[in-house]
């Protein structure tokens, strides 16, 4: 049986001075972007995974973020009452319409990469040398540096 999570406070409602304004107002925060990137890409996850696929935000960070887009309708939570406890985020219709209007932004930041040489971080990769990990082990999170082409 699944219920679904009910949004804890009022979204931002403006005022603002564009649509610009208004958009940023939802994605502002280092981790929001990174947060609807990593959903849009995987689908559903549960929280551990989505920590492990953003290396560096804290579990407050993400919690507060996951709440605040929850309260946007961005993100839907989906807690299924078993033991133990689960809960899975996705995006809804809402977030998935703002990847899309994202979508230039990244690509003007990936032409930004390559035209200024910056390395790119590849999440999760494992580096030559290194074992896959061992089903059942606590997996490591790997971030890789590299320069890009």
């Amino acid at each position: 049986m699944t219920a679904s999570a009910a949004s804890t406070g009022p979204a931002r409602r403006g005022p603002y001075f564009c649509g610009i304004d208004a958009a940023m107002d939802v994605v502002a925060g280092k981790w929001k972007s990174l947060i609807l990137w990593e959903l849009q890409s995987h689908g559903t996850r549960r929280f551990a995974e989505l920590r492990r696929g953003l290396p560096g935000v804290s579990e407050k960070m993400l919690v507060q973020h996951l709440r605040e887009m929850e309260e946007d309708g961005l993100v839907h939570r989906e807690v299924y009452r078993q033991v133990p406890p689960k809960v899975e985020y996705s995006l809804t219709e809402h977030g998935v319409s703002l990847n899309a209007a994202l979508a230039a932004l990244g690509e003007w930041g990936s032409d930004r990469i390559r035209r200024i040489g910056a390395e790119k971080v590849l999440v999760g990769a494992v580096p030559a040398g290194r074992r896959q990990p061992v089903p059942g082990q606590r997996e490591q999170t790997t971030v890789t540096r590299v320069k890009d082409a």
